[in-house]
């Protein structure tokens, strides 16, 4: 019997778990992406973009689509899409797992202040600052308060608005960021401060082992809470992890 499964994507442990899923027996797979980067990786199995239209359209979804399995490979700090999908899944009986990267731990070294939210990086950041947000896109208008620092903020895709943030500047890259072509642009914007999300993973790192090599104070921003598990086992911390349990799942779903 074939367990189909649906992959909500959008990190690189989504990629690598799609890659897996692509070879796996028994396995059909179809991945998730919500659009929020306008020209996004490819991944190895076929790909939907776009929302669902609500827990009432993501239900619809998993009935027509006779999901058995949905792995929540979103990052760490999607708010939305990671509890209502842990909802909608457990009132169905449908299986979820939660992929979730471990969380950044500070080291020797590391001047990091952990904060609540967008908003209190004013807090800690005095004025005249000139400070790097390597945040994304999507909440940059939690910033304005920033007014008074000069506000660097980078994105992957052309910002199509000016920065929220009054006198503030974009950098447009695509990641990752190697931690010694973050210090290269670290030092060449004058960097004073970085503020982060603490969404963990290897792929963004480089940011916080530039700003320890230039003793640059990191205000980094706390995860949100995670859903409560469904049905299938979990969290689990990684591509390997996951693609473990999703074997079990075929193996139990065929026997």
């Amino acid at each position: 019997m074939i367990l189909r499964v649906l992959l909500l994507a959008g990190t690189s442990e989504a990629r690598q778990i799609a890659a897996g899923l692509a070879t796996m027996p028994g396995v059909n797979a179809t991945a998730s992406l919500a659009g929020a980067v306008r020209v996004p990786a490819p991944l190895a199995v076929p790909t939907r973009i776009g929302g669902f239209g609500g827990a009432a359209g993501f239900a619809a979804f998993l009935r027509q689509e006779r999901i058995g399995l949905v792995v929540d490979a979103t990052h760490p700090f999607a708010r939305r899409i990671g509890p209502r999908s842990a909802q909608v899944c457990a009132a169905r009986g449908v299986g979820y797992l939660r992929v979730l990267r471990p969380a950044w731990q500070a080291g020797p070294g590391d001047l990091w202040t952990s904060i609540a939210a967008e908003e209190d990086a004013a807090n800690h950041i005095p004025a005249g600052a000139t400070v790097f947000l390597a945040t994304g896109a999507q909440r940059l208008n939690r910033f304005a308060n920033l007014a008074g620092r000069r506000v660097i903020c980078r994105v992957i895709d052309p910002p199509g608005a000016p920065c929220p943030v009054a006198g503030g500047a974009y950098v447009v890259s695509r990641p990752p960021h190697d931690a010694a072509a973050e210090s290269a642009l670290f030092r060449r914007l004058r960097v004073d401060w970085v503020v982060a999300r603490n969404a963990g993973g290897a792929a963004g790192r480089g940011k916080l082992d530039a700003a320890r090599a230039l003793r640059l104070p990191v205000a980094l921003i706390a995860r949100p809470a995670q859903p409560a598990v469904g049905p299938a086992d979990g969290p689990v911390d990684g591509p390997e992890a996951a693609l473990a349990a999703i074997a079990e799942k075929v193996w139990t779903n065929a026997s």
